[in-house]
């Protein structure tokens, strides 16, 4: 110890408090200072605590013996190192751990009080950490001198405080980050953000049928169907990207400096088509779905209550529009939560007050055009709202747990009226696959043939995919026990899931219905629609099974499915969905053969509109009506003696701008082509790739807090501007 003191005093030090004149000492008696450097040597012998001390310029000048003795490194080789040399501050991943504590290299630097400090110990080759902490010292003028401090070893307490870290921040399942270290990264990404004026994504991420595997195959299974589905979402976005695991089948992806929908859309689709391929657990096979919602801010939010909102609303919107779809958020989406929690609370009533009506669509002969078959589809009529689209009620019924119910109604209803038609013409049903996975779906079959007296070879059972997922072998014995009824089994939208081809050799299928996905354009010059719609009939043909084009709307789709073979076609080029009472009509007027009425040539989807929008010409701002909407164009309607060519700005609302150009002109109506085409919203709507960015409107003179639930109208109406001057501004 007599080292550290005649070192230390080489340096000019003296033992006063640091910056400033020691007070009045107190004199030391020799036995006193005796006895202290004893007491300092056997605490440093101990290993209890340790010292060390540092010139002015950061050189090591001391280090207790007793610690370096594991190092086998003496006084001259440690003189050689810095404080930075020897010690490693631990690295704070972003978003972990309380405060903001400076690192080691800066409070060094500003020459301040190092408060107890766990660091690497830079020596040697093994992982060594200790506890430093120490403070400045002056010479009499003021003058640094170096530090003073102490140390202990800390090496096994903080692996143990690391793990238990750890273990507070990220899922021990899936080791991805839990719910609490979620909220926190996005607490300080927001908040950084938005002082910076930069955006960030949120997704939200279900996994649709996860129940049925936990059900099927067991807890155990299902723990280790997460663990994969984590994998498989770490490999599409990478190590980089923080990605959360917040309990049950629910997981959330936050993706800074990303406000592209056209690139979100592409992220979310490959999480859906990654999650979504079969995964072998056990020896089983399992297959899921997945739904994402998406927000981002600051568009759809600025605080992480407001945006995990918004994600989880328009996750929601991508479960009700039948699952394994994305969907972004917008602020109809709040109205359409509204809309489907009192459809819950109504359809409870729907089945006793006799609102449920079966509609039915005719599928008919390709060559013939004879109907062949009725597929049976529900309606609701609601007594205040009107039709319901099942769109909107089947997933809630789903949710609720009423699907079996309705199921149980629909294939009673269909038998019964199927009973009353011509004796060739079959009738369909659609099986969920939470009916078919019930104990006594068979039973049910069986008494709904039984009342109506319908002969089975006539109805049809409708099933998805989905329904191969979990255990095997009980499929194939209700499989068996279905044929043994002597109904007839269909293979509903072929192509969509990931169902192995042994089922198709294994179960008993009757048909094959193609989905409408792979009809719809497969006329085309450029689709490879045909070729895929070519390799089922061949394949169905191969297995003795007859094929159903779907969804058929046009002449040329028709040829085209009716030339590769296709036994059957189903579209509105025939017929929409029909009521029971008008079908039952027809078939005993003789009315079996039907006339394909319909465009000849299939073009971009447009969707029927009637909305105001606004048109910007100019500095000029107007209100027109939306009648037609596609991604490459819509037709307005309200202003005259537009010329063809005029450029213009349509304002479609939550600052979607779209630039476009008048092709046609006819009175008061035009036809006009996006310069940018627009998007997928992941369900059945459009949306532009980019919006205005709330930043820009901020820095127009309103802050983001205070324009309500419409930033893009408040800001016009308050400066009484148009979009244009938003439109070429991007944030940095």
């Amino acid at each position: 110890m007599a080292g550290l003191f005649s070192r230390i005093r080489k340096q000019g030090d003296e033992p006063a408090a640091a910056g400033r004149a020691p007070a009045a000492a107190v004199p030391i008696v020799p036995s006193d200072l005796a006895r202290r450097v004893e007491l300092l040597d056997s605490l440093e012998e101990t290993g209890v605590g340790w010292f060390w001390a540092s010139d002015a310029e950061g050189r090591m000048i001391y280090c207790s013996p007793a610690a370096l003795a594991p190092f086998e490194i003496g006084p001259d080789e440690l003189a050689s190192r810095t404080i930075n040399q020897m010690f490693e501050q631990e690295r704070k991943e972003e978003g972990k751990g309380e405060g903001s504590a400076r690192p080691l290299k800066f409070l060094l630097a500003a020459r301040a009080t190092l408060g107890p400090t766990p660091v690497r110990v830079k020596l040697g080759n093994g992982e060594t950490w200790w506890e430093i902490a120490g403070k400045p010292r002056f010479a009499g003028d003021g003058s640094f001198t170096g530090y003073r401090g102490t140390a202990r070893d800390i090496t096994g307490t903080h692996e143990e405080r690391r793990k238990a870290e750890r273990a507070s921040q990220y899922d021990s399942l899936t080791g991805l980050a839990n719910r609490y270290r979620m909220s926190r990264q996005l607490e300080q990404t927001l908040k950084a953000f938005t002082h910076a004026k930069r955006s960030c994504a949120l997704l939200m991420i279900d996994l649709d049928r996860f129940k049925q595997v936990n059900d099927t195959l067991g807890h155990p299974a299902g723990d280790e169907l997460l663990k994969q589905v984590a994998a498989r979402i770490r490999r599409v976005l990478g190590e980089r990207i923080e990605i959360g695991r917040l309990g049950g089948d629910e997981f959330q992806v936050i993706l800074p400096d990303h406000d592209d929908r056209g690139e979100l859309g592409d992220i979310a689709q490959q999480l859906i088509q990654m999650a979504s391929q079969p995964y072998s657990i056990n020896g089983s096979r399992a297959v899921i779905g997945v739904s994402v919602g998406i927000a981002v801010a600051p568009y759809d939010g600025v605080e992480p209550e407001e945006l995990t909102k918004a994600a989880d609303l328009a996750l929601y919107a991508a479960k009700g529009g039948g699952r394994g779809q994305h969907r972004f958020y917008s602020r109809d989406l709040r109205d359409q939560a509204s809309f489907r929690h009192q459809i819950e609370q109504d359809l409870r009533d729907a089945l006793v007050g006799e609102q449920l009506r079966m509609h039915y669509q005719p599928i008919v002969d390709a060559k013939t055009h004879e109907v062949a078959c009725m597929e049976a589809l529900m309606r609701w009529e609601h007594p205040e709202r009107g039709m319901i689209s099942p769109a909107d009620f089947i997933p809630v019924a789903e949710e609720v747990g009423l699907i079996r119910e309705l199921g149980t109604w629909a294939l009673n209803e269909v038998c019964r009226e199927a009973a009353t038609w011509p004796g060739k013409v079959k009738a369909a049903v659609n099986v969920s696959a939470v009916q078919f996975a019930a104990d006594d779906f068979v039973d049910i079959v069986r008494k709904a043939l039984k009342s109506s007296r319908v002969d089975p070879a006539r109805i049809e059972l409708e099933i998805t995919e989905s329904v191969f997922m979990g255990d095997v072998e009980r499929s194939q014995r209700v499989f068996a026990a279905l044929k043994k009824l002597g109904v007839r089994l269909a293979l509903d939208d072929f192509g969509t899931g990931y169902s192995s081809l042994s089922y198709l050799r294994d179960a008993p299928f009757d048909k094959i219905k193609i989905d409408q996905g792979f009809v719809r354009g497969c006329a085309g010059k450029d689709s490879n629609n045909l070729a895929i719609v070519a390799a089922v009939v061949s394949l169905a043909d191969a297995l003795r099974m007859e094929t159903v084009a779907e969804g058929v709307e046009t002449q040329d789709e028709l040829a085209a499915v009716t030339r590769q073979g296709a036994s059957h076609v189903q579209g509105i080029l025939f017929s929409r969905a029909i009521p029971g009472e008008e079908a039952l009509r027809r078939f005993e007027e003789g009315d079996l053969i039907l006339t394909p009425r319909g465009p000849e040539k299939y073009r971009a989807e447009r969707r029927t509109e009637f909305r105001r929008v606004g048109l910007i010409h100019g500095d000029h701002r107007y209100n027109v009506f939306l009648r037609n909407l596609s991604k490459t164009g819509a037709k307005i309607e309200g202003l005259l003696g537009v010329e063809v060519g005029t450029e213009i700005v349509l304002d479609l609302g939550g600052g979607q701008l779209a630039v476009a150009v008048v092709r046609r002109s006819e009175g008061a109506a035009q036809g006009v082509e996006f310069e940018t085409p627009l998007i997928s919203d992941g369900a059945d709507g459009l949306c532009t790739r980019h919006r205005v960015s709330p930043y820009q409107i901020e820095l127009a003179g309103k802050p983001l807090q205070a324009l309500g639930d419409d930033p893009y109208a408040a800001l016009m109406t308050m400066q009484n501007r148009t979009p244009k001057a938003f439109m070429e501004v991007q944030p940095n």
